[in-house]
């Protein structure tokens, strides 16, 4: 910043974002001292070094914001409940559902819950899981392949 730039020619760009061109380093002092502001440099390893005519307090503050936005996570975790006597309409909806969900960037947990004496018959709520990842392929993937833990059989996709 300033007077701790060292090197000789800098590739200088204008308060307005225009680009002024290769100039030494005393004259782009000058031009930001004319328009009080800070000479930045902004990508030192460059050839010839480029940096910016700006405010470099305002400079901070947006680089700090635009860090912290970084930290949120992108797409949490949606879950679809399903059963393994399903109804074809209640799947379809549940698929809309799923559908829109992967678009969002989220990943989406398919869990089918057993109960009574479905539990004889996993087969069906491993066909349910397989229409699910089937009709969702063409947006998904099958990160997690169908798991049944206890009553309940889980499957995890993710947007390709």
């Amino acid at each position: 910043m300033n007077r701790q730039i060292r090197i000789p020619e800098v590739r200088l760009i204008d308060q307005n974002g225009e680009q002024v061109g290769v100039i030494t380093t005393q004259e782009a002092l000058k031009k930001a001292e004319e328009a009080g502001l800070d000479l930045v440099e902004v990508s030192p390893t460059a050839q010839p070094p480029v940096c910016r005519i700006l405010d470099f307090g305002k400079f901070k503050y947006a680089q700090r914001k635009k860090e912290s936005g970084s930290h949120h996570k992108k797409g949490g975790l949606k879950e679809l409940r399903v059963r393994p006597a399903i109804d074809k309409h209640d799947l379809e909806y549940r698929l809309v559902a799923g559908r829109k969900f992967l678009e969002e960037g989220h990943k989406v947990q398919v869990v089918c819950i057993f109960r009574g004496r479905q539990m004889a018959h996993p087969e069906h709520g491993y066909d349910v899981m397989r229409k699910v990842a089937d009709t969702l392929a063409d947006i998904s993937k099958v990160e997690m392949a169908p798991k049944l833990m206890g009553k309940r059989m889980t499957m995890l996709l993710a947007h390709k």
